[in-house]
This record gives structure tokens, C-alpha cells and sequence, in this order.
């Protein structure tokens, strides 16, 4: 399997591409990494040095892979933070010429726009591009509960209203939607919750809450979401995976006290999770 990843990268620490290509090559996919910005290190420690890439930059490095006669290989497109709203469109444009030499190639959009309790943290513009042409043209869509408000325009407070918002996004293109950090009024306070949906069907995982802030961890479950989906052709077993493999990544990262979870140190929970937990249909 060969995967085409377009989002952000740092040198140091585990976010963006520099979180979810390792996981995926774990997993035996060639994946081709190509970068929106480039930082020292994730924006949460307040200080970080690097730049963002525009729209051109990303379209160039996609030129040059097709002119190595490689894009029709091309089984799937992921895309997480874009820095800018072209970026946005260079993306689509990959997209679109991989589908144009693959029709089965599928793609994956990680919304990455802001999360529960910080608000939205992209550029102006980014996230109405994510609700008008990113997720319209994906296959799969990744958002995290925050971000399923949003590109809803609904509130999902409840289970109930999570489904219809999910049904919402189903209408609009997406066939398959799995929503992480998930908590509705019914979710027990040491748990939280992952949500997928795919012809009708939901599934959720819930799993303990740990103690723990790191960035990253969304950009990990949604590419093994993606591969897992990409191999069995089912939402349910692909969340079962990789709820497991994200559950094992961050308790590994809580026990250490880490700051940046350990992508590396705990990479055989991404092929053989110490714990897994049942997925039930809702």
C-alpha cells in the first residue's frame, strides 16, 4: 500500500507527518511524506521557529512524484493541517490527479481546525474551506468533537445529536466518519469515546481517560483509521484497531511523564496493542 501524506512537520516531537508516517510505515505502507509548514517543534510550547509553505510549494513536490510515473500507485491521499487555505486547494488538486490515475485510490481528510476547550487555532479561512471543499471531497473524514460541531453547524451534546451531525457530513460526500476525543452527556467522566459511521451504521469505543496533555495523538488515530479502513473496507473493525494502537501510544506516553508522545518508543502497540476494547454498535 503507498500513501500519499500532505500536512505539517516538526523536527522535533510528534505531530502532523512527524506522527503519522511512522505509524503507517510500521504498519508496512510506503508512504510519501510531503510537508505544509515545517517547524522546530508543535506551536504549544509558545515558541517555535520554521515557516509555513504555500499552495505552489506543495503542488510543485506533487509534480515532481507524478513525473516519476508513481501516482497511479497512489492508494490513498491523507491531509491534515494545511497553514493556509491554498494549501487547501493544492491538496484537492493532488487529490484529483491521483484519482485521475486511480479511481479506487481513496481520500482521508483529518480536519485539523481547533479542539474542546482551546477553540479554533488555524488561519482565517481554513476552516470554511475545510466545511465547503475539503470534506465534501473526501472519502473519509477525521474530526475530533469539536471540530464535528463545526463543519456541522449543530450541537453535539448528546449521542443523538452527534449521529444526526455525522448524518449531516454523510449527505455531503463522506461515506466514512470517525470522530475521536469524543464525549457526550452519557460518557462517564474517567472514559472518553471514539465514534464511526459508515452506511447507516455507528460504532463507538470507549476507553479510560488518562491524565495526560500532548499534541499529536489525532494525527496518529487518523492514520491508522485510514489504513486499517484502506485494508478490511470496514469502519467498525478499523476503529477497533485503532482505538487500541492510539490507547497504547498514550498510556505508554502518561507512565513516562512525556510531553510529546512516544511515537517511537511504543511503536509495537501500532502493530500489536497490549489492550483492546469492544466495539459496540449504537
Amino acid at each position: 500500500m503507498k500513501i500519499l501524506s500532505i500536512q505539517s512537520h516538526v523536527a522535533y516531537g510528534h505531530v502532523g507527518n512527524a506522527s503519522a508516517v511512522f505509524p503507517m510505515q510500521r504498519l508496512g505502507v510506503d508512504v510519501w511524506p510531503v510537508h505544509t509548514v515545517q517547524f522546530s517543534n508543535h506551536t504549544g510550547y509558545g515558541a517555535w521557529r520554521g515557516r509555513v509553505f504555500d499552495g505552489p510549494a506543495v503542488e510543485e513536490v506533487v509534480q515532481g512524484i507524478g513525473e516519476r510515473g508513481v501516482l497511479g500507485t497512489c492508494d490513498g491521499v491523507l491531509s491534515g493541517y494545511m497553514g493556509s487555505a491554498d494549501i487547501g486547494t493544492a491538496i484537492l488538486r493532488a487529490v484529483a490527479s491521483v484519482r485521475a490515475l486511480n479511481p479506487d485510490a481513496l481520500y482521508c481528510c483529518d480536519p485539523v481546525m481547533g479542539d474542546t476547550g482551546c477553540g479554533c487555532y488555524v488561519r482565517p479561512g481554513i476552516p470554511e474551506f475545510m466545511r465547503d471543499h475539503a470534506v465534501p471531497a473526501a472519502d473519509i473524514v477525521t474530526p475530533n468533537h469539536f471540530e464535528l460541531a463545526f463543519l456541522a453547524g449543530s450541537p453535539c451534546a448528546t449521542l443523538d445529536e452527534a449521529k444526526a451531525a455525522v448524518a449531516g457530513l454523510h449527505a455531503r460526500g463522506p461515506r466514512v466518519v470517525l470522530v475521536t476525543s469524543f464525549a457526550t452527556d452519557e460518557t462517564p467522566p474517567d472514559r472518553i469515546d471514539m465514534l464511526a459511521a459508515e452506511d447507516g451504521e455507528f460504532w463507538r469505543v470507549r476507553t479510560p481517560r488518562l491524565d495526560l496533555d500532548v499534541n499529536g495523538s489525532g494525527d496518529a488515530v487518523a492514520a491508522l483509521f485510514f489504513v486499517h479502513y484502506a485494508r478490511t473496507g470496514s469502519a467498525a473493525l478499523a476503529l477497533g484497531m485503532a482505538a487500541a494502537s492510539v490507547y497504547g501510544l498514550l498510556r505508554r506516553t502518561a507512565e513516562a511523564g512525556s510531553r510529546e508522545i512516544l511515537t517511537v518508543e511504543a511503536q509495537d502497540e501500532f502493530v500489536s496493542p497490549s489492550e483492546t476494547f469492544p466495539v459496540e454498535s449504537v
